[in-house]
């Protein structure tokens, strides 16, 4: 597996940009609509395509804390389910994996 502390600091990194990113979001969704109906329903279906970047940013940040908190207290690297290691390729490819390949299918 990759060197703890290397994750640590990208996932805190992704945090990092993560929080930029819902900021901006959060400005864009607050701006007032147009006095014109059709930019109105523009804006609109804009927004859901906002608010849907929204919730999938905020849902990557609940993943990483998850994944911070498990290297705080040593079960980094661990499927939630079996107990057996991750393998280290699918943490590279998912650093905030809580399952092996095997228990992934079978959920």
């Amino acid at each position: 597996m990759q060197n703890v502390d290397k994750v640590k600091r990208q996932l805190e990194e992704r945090l990092k940009d993560l929080g930029i990113k819902i900021e901006e979001l959060e400005g864009d969704l607050r701006a007032p609509l147009s006095a014109d109906w059709e930019e109105q329903a523009t804006q609109t279906e804009g927004d859901e395509v906002l608010a849907a970047l929204e919730n999938s940013a905020l849902s990557e940040v609940t993943q990483i804390r998850s994944a911070l908190q498990r290297i705080d207290n040593g079960t980094y690297g661990k499927c939630e389910t079996c107990s057996e290691t991750i393998d280290g390729k699918r943490m590279a490819a998912l650093p905030y994996a809580t399952q092996c390949i095997e228990c992934a299918k079978t959920d």
